[in-house]
């Protein structure tokens, strides 16, 4: 066995495709799985307007898509041990989020979230055609700095300024109970505003690799912020590697990893395909205190196990469905364009 010897030959588990096939399947997986709710409430919606008879009950997932309101839910928890009946799921799935920045990096990130499966899906069709630009630093630093200022800006609203009492008075309010609706309503007709920024970060996503997930989003800040404290690294060998950057040319958060022993930076999702894109074996590797090195699978294993754990704990305990009845969404949707926000 030479000091060259790949990880494809001597540990075929790690090879890269593997990795990249098998979080491939479980982002698609997840994607599908948001497809056929956001379809369902669809249908729910047509029949909460009467524009359907035929009722179809209303999936929790899209809850998911309701972030803001899981902040204000997660603190409400911790100040008063009251878990939202609103939006049981949204803060469910949030507090698994969390969960996994704290222990598994931003794995929610790297193995879940549709946003960052399309825009893995993006990036791929971008690469074919060759139209990949990645930004000079003194553009790249000041365009990451903004989705911390989102995530400061939210922090400093709801987490500083908003009293317990107006948190619980806008959780019962008529609003939030079809908040899930106003959001459906903002993709089926979005103002003219609305469109072109949508367009302009769909456009602007082919050009430069990742573009929400790198600069906009707060919540994916957030997790990067919680994965400092992960115990789950990967380390460089600064011996034997050979600096032939193909970590660096496969990390979808463009991470300069040849510069690092260790990769703690808060843009990293967990999702190992630089240790198995490296051609020389033991060089980078995941690890966790106490162990040098641990197979890659833990990643993925960690992070689903997290979160269909908190899944389970929410369905057995009576916290993933709303508490509030159909017919109360199906009085309140009607004037869903007059609800003003509270």
């Amino acid at each position: 066995m030479t000091t060259m010897q790949t990880e494809k030959n001597k540990y075929p588990f790690l090879h890269e495709n593997k990795i990249r096939y098998m979080r491939t399947l479980v982002q698609s997986g997840f994607a599908v799985f948001c497809l056929w709710g956001g379809y369902r409430f669809y249908l729910f919606y047509l029949w909460g307007t009467g524009r359907s008879e035929a009722f179809v009950s209303r999936p929790p997932l899209v809850e998911a898509f309701l972030p803001l309101s899981a902040l204000l839910g997660l603190k409400r928890f911790v100040l008063s041990g009251v878990f939202d009946p609103i939006h049981p799921a949204g803060l469910t799935i949030f507090m698994a989020a969390l969960t996994i920045g704290l222990l598994a990096r931003k794995g929610f990130c790297g193995w879940i979230c549709p946003i960052g499966f399309t825009s893995n899906l993006v990036e791929k069709f971008s690469k074919k055609i060759k139209i990949l630009w990645m930004p000079p630093s003194w553009i790249d630093y000041p365009l990451l700095s903004i989705k911390y200022l989102l995530l400061a800006f939210f922090a400093y609203i709801i987490l500083l300024k908003m009293p317990l009492q107006q948190i619980e008075s806008f959780q019962k309010s008529s609003y939030n109970m079809v908040a899930d609706a106003k959001m459906l309503l903002f993709f089926l007709n979005p103002s003219g505003l609305a469109a072109g920024i949508m367009i302009f970060l769909v456009l602007i996503s082919f050009v430069i690799r990742n573009f929400w997930c790198r600069y906009l989003c707060p919540y994916g800040a957030l997790l990067g912020i919680l994965s400092f404290a992960s115990p789950m690294k990967i380390k460089r060998d600064m011996q034997t590697c050979i600096d032939c950057k193909k970590c660096e040319k496969t990390c979808p958060a463009s991470i300069h990893i040849t510069r690092k022993t260790t990769v703690r930076s808060a843009d990293c999702i967990g999702c190992g395909e630089c240790a198995a894109a490296c051609p020389v074996d033991d060089c980078l590797t995941l690890s966790v205190p106490g162990r040098r090195r641990v197979s890659l699978y833990l990643l993925p294993a960690a992070v689903l196990g997290i979160f269909f754990l908190f899944w389970l704990i929410a369905v057995t305990t009576g916290h993933w469905h709303t508490a509030v009845p159909p017919e109360v969404m199906k009085q309140l949707y009607p004037s869903l364009a007059n609800l003003p926000h509270p």
